[in-house]
């Protein structure tokens, strides 16, 4: 089953490239349109803040929080290591 399109053009184009990434997107949640999460999710992410990221279901600016959500994804400590697995299995 697809996922939920987020309504702003930039913000769906982040969490595609997420997903590219390995990373689960789920829509839902009180005030956030939904979450990101890390395929490891382990305490070495991020100076141990676990890799979730919360999806505003209206930013402000767009732009901006589409560049956040996709430096999430780019500075994860295991996206390295991701890439050289998922290059493995092809």
């Amino acid at each position: 089953m697809q996922r939920a399109k987020h309504p702003k053009k930039e913000v769906e184009q982040a969490l595609q490239h997420a997903e590219q990434h390995g990373w689960r997107v789920e829509p839902g949640g009180s005030h956030a349109w939904g979450r990101m999460y890390c395929p490891r999710n382990r305490l070495e992410c991020r100076f141990g803040e676990l890799c979730i990221a919360s999806v505003s279901s209206t930013p402000r600016d767009a732009g901006n929080h589409a560049r956040r959500l996709r430096r999430v994804v780019d500075n994860c400590v295991f996206r390295e290591s991701m890439g050289r697995e998922i290059s493995k299995r092809s």
